[in-house]
């Protein structure tokens, strides 16, 4: 089986269980060590956290922003 095979399979999956499929072949990848960054994801994640760390009670957690979505 190759990989063209398995997106026309996945592919008939609904769409909520392919992003269940993707994050868990994300989550296998990432079992295997720290995956590189660019100099741009670096920046933009410090930036991020700098942002965070000034005004923690300013975001939204992720699973209300799900909630939300699910909702519209």
């Amino acid at each position: 089986m190759n990989a063209n095979s398995i997106l026309e399979i996945v592919g008939q999956l609904p769409i909520d269980e392919q992003i269940v499929l993707v994050q868990q072949i994300w989550d296998e990848i990432a079992k295997h060590g720290n995956l590189p960054l660019s100099d741009a994801k670096r920046a933009e994640l410090d930036r991020r956290l700098a942002a965070y760390q000034a005004n923690p009670g300013g975001v939204v957690p992720w699973e209300q922003i799900r909630e939300d979505r699910r909702k519209a």
